[in-house]
């Protein structure tokens, strides 16, 4: 049997934004488009945001679980991409830097609790104070650490890695559009062999020329395709929401933040980046799926999606 598409980074689709607790009925409707692209199983990913907001969300995503078999069968877990992120400008991205913070392990525990055990995933930036910490402890339980948003230094990816981070969230992004062009994060996290590297095949996150490159530094396994998709995917040009920021998307799918040169998220789906990445990267489309599928579903701890 194939294994299903498997996309580790979902930030809304078909119209619906995680971001701002939807309706039961209109999250549903997500998961049905989802199902349509292939998307069988994704992590609903939260963006930066105060504690008692993202508390509110776990708590309502749950409940949408326990009450609809379709979205528990889409939904298998959560991904927090943030609050511990830098809040440097370029590496923040669309993230509020008002809202960054060290990580906090008894917080984490609170909003674990709160997700009824299914966060899965948490993106960070290591050189925040007490990051080992909190990777230590959240590797030991179960929970995936990714490093993104981020400009760490050698020592403090080293210190990460040690700590047990095994991912990099969408590498090549997250980060300002001039940076040094040897010492810059990008290089540093791609030369990692210990890293998962995650990649948006949009042609917009990655140039073709560019995700080709970076694919090529990667050892065999150690490349994920995800999307980042928010609510514009799968739903067509117009003017979204994505938490507190609203958007505009276009034609050529480019996400676009207000007065910022900066992305926020793709519009992508996840059978289209599986074709372009195989056209792009020549291989295989069956080796483009398997970055889609069972590597994401297995460096996740799930054995078979």
């Amino acid at each position: 049997m194939t294994d299903f598409l498997f996309d580790l980074q979902v930030n809304g689709f078909g119209g619906v934004d995680f971001q701002n607790v939807p309706a039961l009925d209109a999250l549903h409707h997500a998961c049905v488009q989802l199902h349509h692209c292939g998307m069988r199983r994704i992590l609903a990913t939260f963006i930066t945001d105060e504690p008692k907001a993202l508390l509110e969300k776990l708590a309502a995503f749950e409940g949408y679980r326990a009450k609809d078999e379709l979205i528990r069968e889409t939904i298998v877990g959560y991904h927090l991409e943030g609050p511990y992120l830098s809040s440097e400008p370029g590496y923040r991205g669309a993230h509020p830097a008002e809202l960054m913070r060290d990580p906090d392990w008894k917080e984490f525990q609170r909003q674990q609790e709160t997700a009824g055990g299914a966060i899965r995933l948490v993106t960070l930036a290591p050189e925040r104070v007490g990051s080992g910490e909190f990777i230590f402890n959240a590797t030991q339980s179960g929970v995936r650490i990714s490093l993104g948003h981020t400009n760490a230094n050698e020592a403090q990816i080293d210190s990460a890695i040690r700590s047990g981070a095994t991912f990099c969230t969408h590498l090549g992004n997250g980060c300002p559009q001039q940076l040094h062009r040897h010492e810059n994060v990008i290089h540093r996290l791609l030369a990692r062999d210990e890293l998962i590297a995650c990649f948006i095949p949009d042609g917009i996150h990655l140039p073709p020329n560019v995700l080709r490159n970076l694919f090529r530094a990667k050892p065999p396994g150690k490349v994920i395709l995800t999307t980042d998709a928010m609510s514009a995917a799968g739903a067509g040009p117009g003017r979204y929401r994505l938490g507190r920021l609203e958007l505009e998307v276009g034609a050529d799918e480019i996400v676009r933040l207000p007065d910022s040169p900066y992305f926020a998220g793709s519009a992508l789906r996840l059978d289209q980046g599986i074709e372009r990445a195989a056209l792009w990267l020549g291989i295989e489309l069956e080796e483009a799926r398997k970055m889609a599928s069972s590597i994401p579903a297995e460096a996740l701890g799930f054995s078979r999606c």
